[in-house]
């Protein structure tokens, strides 16, 4: 998954992936030391018994998502990314209705819909070892659909 915070991720991954997928997500252990590695564990050990893995945390750009390319490469799996495509005014819709740790303190960082760097938040190409790229849009109602 890569895309804004309330971009929809989270709805498509229990809509579309949950049944054979394991998520793995960020949220899921907000108070660990080293996240990213947590993460890294999580992964590699789903894929190593065989299991298809989604990761569902907002991977803005390459930095975050090489490794995880690297992991299923390893591990004889595709990696598939699927990409959110920014829209502020539906992110901060889907975030005003979330409660407690759900909510994110700031969508975007800017009225821009602009990461702080901007070089930072990129879409995923084709080659960089992705099998496949789809483009997810997420309703106000979380019906989900995909280009690919």
């Amino acid at each position: 998954m890569i895309g804004l915070q309330a971009s929809g991720k989270s709805t498509f991954c229990r809509q579309v992936l949950a049944p054979d997928h394991v998520i793995v997500s960020k949220d899921a252990f907000p108070n660990a030391r080293n996240r990213q590695r947590r993460q890294m564990r999580l992964v590699n050990e789903a894929l190593a018994n065989g299991r298809s893995v989604a990761v569902d945390n907002t991977n803005p750009s390459p930095h975050e998502w090489q490794p995880l390319i690297e992991a299923a490469h390893r591990h004889g799996a595709a990696a598939v990314g699927y990409w959110f495509p920014p829209n502020l005014t539906e992110n901060k819709e889907r975030n005003a209705i979330r409660e407690g740790r759900a909510r994110s303190g700031v969508v975007c960082h800017a009225e821009t819909a602009a990461p702080p760097d901007p070089g930072r938040r990129v879409r995923p190409p084709l080659h960089g070892h992705l099998r496949r790229r789809g483009r997810v849009r997420c309703a106000a109602d979380e019906r989900c659909r995909t280009d690919g």
